[in-house]
């Protein structure tokens, strides 16, 4: 059975810098993989690479057997929210939606039903430069999923957020995944994936160097250790 998502020798340089390094990946439909490391680990070119938007200088990727160079076939089965959702703050959120709608070609069926899904009904009407970090990032999240993709990709998708609202998106990234689309989330909040995610890659320069369940990384650094101690470890703080 083919993985929703698939990479294999992924490498991608800027001038002299390798951004990333080989990187080979492998997720399954239905599962939360946590992508984590330092700053300037190469976290966000990899979404980028895995999203069409940067071609790779090495090795290939594929999501839902989709290759990442057939950039107009991938808009069908990919969702990708970057860490600034792309939203227009002169609309209201109903019309955001609808013009992605309108943009992916659906019709508006699945606007008000994104909008009860991500808690946004009251507030559907409302310019989106009135709305608060966290329900912006609930609108980027209910247009990256408006066409249900096969994959979402999500960078840095809890930055900014009180707790309240980092629960809410998770619970939803969770319902996602229920739904069986696969989610590779990227993010400094270390506690918040050990939490959600069924498996984690560290990266390092550009490298993934380790990957497995939570657990099985925090443990393979103590039997006390957390995440955060074994992502200190594996990338030399």
């Amino acid at each position: 059975m083919t993985d929703a998502i698939e990479a294999e020798g992924l490498t991608k340089r800027f001038g002299d810098v390798v951004a990333v390094a080989d990187v080979d990946l492998s997720v399954s439909s239905g599962t939360v993989y946590g992508f984590v490391g330092p700053n300037g680990a190469g976290k966000t070119t990899t979404l980028q690479l895995l999203a069409g938007l940067l071609d790779a200088d090495g090795g290939s990727a594929r999501i839902d057997g989709t290759d990442t160079t057939q950039r107009r076939e991938l808009t069908d089965v990919l969702g990708y929210l970057p860490a600034e959702a792309p939203l227009y703050d002169e609309l209201t959120g109903r019309e955001q939606l609808r013009y992605a709608a309108q943009f992916r070609q659906l019709d508006d069926s699945g606007v008000d039903e994104a909008l009860e899904r991500y808690g946004l009904v009251d507030a559907a009407d409302r310019r989106i430069d009135g709305y608060s970090t966290g329900m912006r990032r609930r609108l980027g999240l209910a247009q990256a999923t408006l066409h249900d993709p096969a994959v979402l990709l999500l960078d840095e998708p809890l930055n900014g957020l009180d707790p309240q609202a980092t629960r809410t998106v998770t619970d939803l990234v969770a319902t996602v995944s229920d739904d069986g689309t696969a989610v590779l989330v990227s993010s400094h909040d270390l506690a918040t994936i050990e939490e959600i995610c069924d498996r984690v890659g560290i990266i390092a320069d550009g490298r993934l160097v380790a990957e497995d369940k939570p657990d099985e990384l925090a443990g393979g650094v103590d039997d006390r250790a957390d995440l955060e101690a074994a992502v200190i470890e594996l990338t030399d703080g």
